[in-house]
């Protein structure tokens, strides 16, 4: 762990800092703008279920306010005309998802920690798991809980903090969740921080 702990806080006294700064902010803003940003980042958390990050932005950007009115077929055609590579399952998700739409900042502000208000999207929207649900509570402000897939798993694996699992089921990912619990608190750094520093180390870029 002390290895990683050591390239982190070299990250955090370097210009990187910077951009997840900046980054950070950006997207808390997301949380401020009401019910309808707040959609439309939970149908971007849905399209990035087994998908390239840096893609799903470019196909969030085009579609717009698309994710609130086009039809399941109509929304489907898009997303396949994008190159999206789920574009009738998503598109089934997202429309399912609209229902939500009008009570988002409500539900938000009725629970007190962030993983409760995780548990509550795990549930209540199709297709966000843990790892998704994370994403879109970070995407929007939040900040105390981990966003857990492979990418992450190697490097942890790779500086032999965790073992590899064979799934990434709820009980290994609220295990390593725990891990990347303290090495944020080490590091003096939210969960949301720290995805943004490890990603970096991985990809060498500060996605959302």
């Amino acid at each position: 762990m002390e290895k990683l702990l050591e390239l982190v806080s070299h990250l955090k006294n370097s210009d990187v800092k910077k951009r997840v700064d900046s980054r950070m902010k950006e997207l808390s803003t997301n949380g401020k703008n009401g019910n309808i940003s707040i959609f439309k980042e939970l149908c971007f958390c849905l399209m990035t279920a087994n998908y390239d990050a840096q893609k799903a932005i470019i196909i969030q950007e085009k579609i717009g306010d698309g994710f609130l009115s086009l039809s399941e077929i109509d929304l489907a055609t898009k997303l396949k005309k994008l190159g999206y590579r789920y574009p009738n399952v998503r598109a089934k998700y997202i429309v399912e998802a609209r229902k939500h739409k009008d009570i988002l900042s409500n539900i938000l502000q009725t629970y007190e920690s962030d993983k409760e208000r995780r548990e509550w999207f795990e549930r209540k929207v199709k297709g966000l798991g843990l790892k998704e649900s994370s994403h879109f509570l970070r995407n929007i402000g939040y900040s105390d809980c981990a966003i857990i897939d492979f990418h992450i798993i190697d490097i942890l694996v790779r500086y032999k903090i965790i073992k590899k699992p064979k799934t990434l089921n709820r009980k290994n990912y609220l295990r390593i969740e725990k891990t990347l619990k303290t090495i944020a608190n080490k590091l003096n750094i939210t969960l949301a921080e720290l995805d943004f520093y490890l990603w970096y180390l991985e990809t060498g870029k500060v996605l959302k």
